[in-house]
């Protein structure tokens, strides 16, 4: 339910636009000027104010000035008996979302109400993608080449280097890719992230650069290729490896002429593009067995990062451990388990063929199937495979 103050200093107008918004299933507040409204507004959130401008000690026009320091988001409709053209300007230009005279056209009112409350999901809305999109997991890990990891990315990123990332599958190459374009000048841009062997062959071409209404059979409409998509930003192709040639010719020629051009069209359309690649293949071998253009990989691999397995980093595990136990035991609404140092030690043991993907499915099992603490018996028995 949607909650709304209402600040007016006539017991009568509060009351009667109470009951009208409590009728249409608004949970309501009243204040009897803007000292007590400051008060209720500091104390509660709500979705809309509703302000009249007249009002003793503080008055509309300042109290939408304190509001606005208090928190900028939420609408304030301002209601007055004593409105001038000039009134409702000033109102407004101090930020408030709209301006009503008295006596209110009801219909008038409870339209801006519902406008006002669209907008303030909209900044709701928007705030939590923002957070997802900008929210990049921190890499873990101060074993030396973890260390070498970091440096590198720091020296690189600002510049416009295009980097290959090599690794096992669930190493995690697509987090270095993130963290070299969160900390590179195109940091504002999007970062648009393609999985090559997840596309099939046919289709990979007009995923990277688009199409024409009508240039194929299911094509029934224009579509926007990810080259276009990330424009201004950061391109990761991950597994480039699985790549066609003849999509990669085309990758080769929007890297060297900074051009794409759209199945079934014949216009060129210039794009402004980083370029990051990540494959779990040994790239110079699929190069020998003609799978992957030299050319390309060149191109590619100015930079070229290996992220170690996770066996060869083992010093790591305590450190992923605790964090995985941190952030599963958050999601799942429980307190923070334990774990055993000779348990750490058992998982230091095994062999993690799925890198950190596997690591922390691991720790999700045992916190599940565990007690408080995860102990050595239980990394025995819900990890480690019985001979």
């Amino acid at each position: 339910m949607s909650n709304i103050l209402i600040i007016d200093d006539e017991k009568a107008i509060r009351k009667t636009l109470g009951e009208i918004l409590s009728y249409e299933g608004y949970k309501i507040d009243e204040a009897g000027d803007g000292e007590e409204g400051l008060k209720k507004f500091r104390e509660k959130n709500y979705d809309v104010v509703l302000c009249d401008i007249k009002m003793p000690r503080i008055d509309g026009v300042e109290f939408l000035e304190k509001v606005s320091e208090i928190n900028a988001d939420v609408p304030v409709i301002m209601i007055s008996g004593h409105g001038t053209i000039e009134t409702a300007v000033e109102a407004v230009k101090k930020g408030a979302y709209d301006y009503i005279s008295k006596p209110p056209d009801l219909n008038r009112l409870l339209i801006t109400i519902r406008n006002a409350m669209d907008k303030t999901n909209l900044v709701t809305e928007t705030k939590v993608l923002r957070r997802k999109a900008s929210k990049v997991e921190e890499m873990i890990g101060e074993s030396d080449p973890m260390v070498k990891i970091k440096e590198t990315i720091d020296k690189v990123a600002p510049t416009e280097a295009r980097v290959m990332i090599m690794g096992e599958n669930g190493v995690g190459k697509e987090l270095v890719a993130r963290w070299i374009h969160e900390k590179s000048n195109r940091s504002k841009g999007a970062l648009i992230e393609v999985n090559c062997a997840a596309i099939p062959g046919e289709l990979i071409e007009s995923e990277l650069f688009g199409h024409e209404k009508g240039s194929f059979t299911s094509a029934v409409k224009q579509r926007i290729g990810k080259f276009e998509q990330a424009h201004g930003g950061t391109l990761f192709l991950d597994e480039i490896g699985d790549m066609s040639l003849n999509a990669q010719a085309k990758v080769l020629r929007a890297l060297q002429e900074g051009k794409i051009t759209r199945v079934g069209g014949d216009k060129d359309i210039s794009v402004d593009v980083r370029v990051i690649a990540a494959t779990n293949k040994d790239l110079l071998k699929e190069v020998e067995e003609k799978n992957f253009r030299l050319d390309l990989y060149h191109r590619l691999g100015v930079i070229i990062i290996n992220v170690p397995s996770l066996n060869n980093r083992q010093n790591d595990i305590p450190l992923l451990v605790d964090k995985f136990l941190t952030d599963i035991c958050a999601e799942y609404g429980i307190p923070k388990k334990s774990i055993e140092e000779a348990a750490i030690k058992a998982l230091q043991g095994n062999n993690w063929t799925g890198n950190i993907r596997e690591l922390r499915n691991v720790v999700e099992r045992l916190i599940i199937l565990s007690g408080k603490t995860i102990t050595e018996e239980d990394v025995n028995t819900y990890v480690i495979p019985r001979k």
